[in-house]
């Protein structure tokens, strides 16, 4: 089982010639679900006592399993946040799982973390952050949300000495995973009042209203760079006056929209960003890197180093003063998962990433066009960053729902219904550079 022999060689030979096969389809098969019955008919036992081979389990997966998934890549999957690795990222996950190093020290992945802080240098350099900054590569933005309001209370409870229950103030749009950090931390999210967009003028006035025993206990504010549902990006630079002012650590959600910093025509919406003291941004989202890949920043790393670095007997070998991702982030072991975004940046240059970002803030104005010259169509929302929000005129959920089964079972895309202001609609969420305008006029002509 651990040697390379002539079955681990066939084995090898047909998993990267599968790996190979699928990087080279245009279009990848968008696919789709399948119910868990049919799945174990179709599959049959996999896990036994003898093993069922390598070349059976890549046939059950390439032709039962992997079938069953929806191809995030696909340029009419504009539902959710849809993927788009390169290429050249997708083949050096290969070498990454290959290489089988342990990615949570200095000591254990000099060179691998090295090719990482180049690529989260590149990140900081986008939103403005100083040279002393730096971060980590965790699984996704719900982990680095975490990892980064828990660095921030680690601070305020050193700086203050308050030890009481703590809380967060954030925006009506703030991702789910801003709610489910305050649960696991035991913390207070407060929602600011407002619209979606969170303004310094409802910051600034909601602030002024709140007892002094709540002011004491606030320790942080999340602004949004890029809402998942609608694209909207909070008011960063009243929210950095507003922590200025009570000295509360500012952290930017940018999961999702953060990567439009590399697109010159959007820099501008993130003014503010610079001034904040976290901030998170997921490659495999909008900068083309393979799941899973979300990368952390701190302005003071020290602040996240007193929050994270774990202590035990064969862990103090570790603490030599070179850079440990293991403390920055809830996490100890780790797999160098910013890696194929390095390779791929290194490949192809930043100028591409530019490019290909911006690429896709056209076509998403281009489907905002196309849905407002639809006769049966009315758009909600944007063009916002890539996301457009529109109506099908006189549809109910149900109408949508039937709508959006039937896009995806015939293969012509993926697009689930969303709620706007309260009321059913549909959502493009254009993150593929693959993604043409003829694409968007071909699911729209289904409507």
């Amino acid at each position: 089982m651990h040697t390379f022999d002539e079955r681990a060689e066939a084995i090898a030979q047909a998993n990267i010639q599968y790996a190979l096969e699928r990087v080279r389809m245009e279009p990848p098969p968008l696919d789709g679900p399948v119910d868990a019955a049919t799945l174990r008919e179709r599959a049959g036992p996999t896990i036994t006592a003898e093993g069922i081979g390598g070349e059976r389990a890549l046939k059950i997966f390439e032709e039962v399993l992997a079938p069953a998934c929806i191809s995030g890549d696909h340029p009419r999957y504009l539902s959710f946040i849809p993927a788009a690795p390169t290429e050249a990222s997708i083949l050096f996950d290969l070498v990454v799982g290959a290489s089988s190093f342990c990615a949570n020290s200095w000591m254990e992945a000099a060179g691998a973390i090295f090719a990482e802080n180049e690529a989260l240098r590149w990140l900081a350099d986008l939103a403005g952050f100083p040279e002393s900054s730096g971060g980590v590569f965790v699984s996704g933005g719900t982990a680095g949300n975490l990892s980064a309001l828990v660095a921030a209370r680690s601070e305020f409870r050193h700086r203050t000495g308050h030890q009481g229950r703590g809380a967060i103030l954030t925006s009506a749009g703030a991702h789910a995973s801003i709610a489910q950090a305050g649960y696991v931390m035991d913390v207070d999210v407060i929602s600011v009042p407002g619209g979606s967009r969170l303004t310094g003028e409802d910051l600034g006035g909601f602030v002024s209203q709140l007892h002094k025993a709540d002011l004491e206990r606030i320790f942080a504010i999340v602004g949004t760079s890029g809402t998942t549902n609608l694209g909207i990006i909070d008011d960063l630079d009243a929210i950095a006056e507003v922590c200025g002012t009570y000295g509360w650590w500012m952290h930017v959600d940018g999961a999702y929209g953060g990567a439009a910093l590399a697109a010159p025509s959007a820099r501008p919406s993130f003014q503010g960003i610079e001034q904040a003291d976290s901030f998170i941004v997921d490659p495999h989202k909008w900068l083309f890197a393979p799941f899973d890949c979300c990368a952390l920043l701190y302005r003071n790393p020290e602040h996240a180093r007193a929050a994270h670095r774990q202590h035990g007997e064969y862990l103090e070998v570790l603490y030599d003063g070179e850079w440990n991702p293991s403390d920055y982030a809830h996490h100890l072991s780790r797999r160098a998962r910013g890696l194929p975004f390095w390779f791929s940046l290194a490949t192809h240059g930043t100028k591409a990433y530019s490019d290909a970002v911006e690429k896709t803030i056209s076509t998403t104005h281009a489907a905002a066009r196309l849905i407002n010259a639809h006769s049966n169509c009315r758009l909600l929302a944007g063009p916002n960053l890539s996301i457009v929000v529109f109506e099908r005129t006189d549809w109910s959920a149900s109408d949508y729902d039937t709508w959006s089964e039937k896009l995806l079972r015939s293969g012509d895309g993926f697009v689930v219904a969303t709620r706007f202001e309260g009321k059913p609609a549909l959502r493009f969420c254009i993150v593929n550079p693959n993604t043409s305008e003829d694409d968007i006029a071909h699911i729209l002509s289904t409507l």
